[in-house]
């Protein structure tokens, strides 16, 4: 049993904030609350993704995710899934609820009209308009209200969300695929397949989540990819495809330029470069971005920013090696996805990370590992990565 955390912007003083030590099961239902907002990931941008339950006499009467922009959010969909069973029950929600009007109504109307009788939360919101004015207004009206409720995991759930509103940044992900001594294609530029069915299906996972999936423009020249999520159960859905081409020289023929794929394909340039052949590049379907740069190099600062005013919380970087070590020399890159393959290529193969300047040991840059598992025969390692 824990005891719950007193919320952030608490001024009220009173005994009624803080409701005690968290009652038994709560966690239990929290993780189904989870369970929900797992099916909203890489759905509900520029929103968090949140999963919410209602409980009523031991069982969970009401179930909801948050709907894409503009639709209920997890708390209203419960809710409304529960119908009169709401009144007297408990709310299980991953994200503090709301208690203003954005494209939806506040989500502590709902609660309040069904007659929800307690609520536990997960993650505190760092949105100005929320950073816990639901939970206050909830707690001065005499409803005990939960906070932090296995906080760790909910958290992590939005990190991009969380990023964007602390940072004015997307999350960005690198992800590779590499032989166990580190290569991603051997000398002649052979990469396929460095790892096997399992592994590459993961990679259209990935893609299936994600706002958009970044590559530079070389890789685009030696692998001519799609960039497309396909998986392996069928559906999903293609994320924005950006390609860092910074004098606009790709050659139109390339297939991510008639893929017939709803998502758009976005080539980022710096300011003034390559304008002569932006003409032949929009007429098959490409969107160009200037940002600030020079030769050979954009802006990566910029390039996020401009990503994220178009509602990308969370980028996919998938290459090449000069891309992935310009993010971690930034220190722009958070996450790392490594998906290790059991064969060796040697020393003449191609790295899949560029020159970092270490020079000592001491110097190399640390990461934190967070998951280890198999795909197939292959090995998956995710790891948070840090400023040098």
């Amino acid at each position: 049993m824990t005891t719950a955390p007193t919320p952030r912007g608490d001024t009220a003083g009173s005994s009624k904030t803080d409701p005690g030590a968290l009652p038994p099961g709560a966690e239990a239902w929290m993780r189904e609350a989870l369970a929900e907002a797992h099916l909203a990931v890489g759905r509900t941008h520029p929103n968090p993704a949140v999963g919410a339950v209602v409980v009523q006499g031991g069982e969970i009467v009401g179930r909801g995710h948050t709907a894409p922009a503009g639709g209920p959010h997890a708390e209203v969909q419960a809710i409304a899934n529960a119908g009169p069973r709401a009144r007297g029950a408990d709310l299980f929600t991953t994200l503090e609820p709301c208690d203003h009007y954005g494209r939806t109504p506040p989500c502590t109307e709902a609660i309040l009209a069904a007659g929800i009788a307690r609520v536990f939360a997960g993650s505190a919101d760092p949105n100005p308009l929320v950073d816990g004015r639901g939970v206050l207004r909830l707690r001065g009206l005499g409803m005990p209200v939960w906070t932090g409720v296995l906080s760790a995991e909910t958290d992590a759930l939005n990190r991009p969300f969380f990023k964007a509103m602390r940072s004015g940044l997307p999350w960005v992900t690198l992800k590779a695929a590499v032989s166990l001594d580190g290569k991603l294609a051997t000398a002649s530029g052979d990469s396929r397949w460095v790892t096997a069915e399992a592994a590459r299906a993961e990679v259209h996972r990935l893609r299936n989540v994600v706002d958009a999936v970044l590559v530079g423009a070389g890789t685009v020249r030696a692998d001519d990819p799609s960039l497309t999520t396909r998986l392996p159960e069928g559906g999903g859905r293609d994320p924005l495809r950006v390609v860092l081409d910074s004098a606009l020289q790709l050659s139109p023929r390339k297939q991510l330029f008639h893929l017939g794929s709803p998502a758009r394909t976005l080539l980022v340039h710096v300011e003034g470069q390559g304008t002569e052949r932006a003409a032949a590049l929009a007429a098959v379907g490409a969107e160009l971005l200037a940002v600030p740069g020079r030769p050979g190099e954009v802006d990566l600062e910029s390039t996020l920013r401009a990503l994220l005013r178009r509602d990308v919380l969370h980028v996919l970087v998938e290459g090449g090696p000069g891309v992935f070590s310009a993010f971690l020399l930034s220190g722009l890159a958070d996450s790392l996805v490594l998906h290790l393959a059991p064969k060796l290529v040697g020393g003449d193969g191609l790295s899949w990370l560029g020159p970092l300047g270490v020079e000592r040991m001491a110097g190399a840059r640390p990461v934190r590992v967070e998951a280890v598992r198999w795909l197939g025969e292959d090995l998956e390692i995710r790891a948070l990565l840090g400023p040098a």
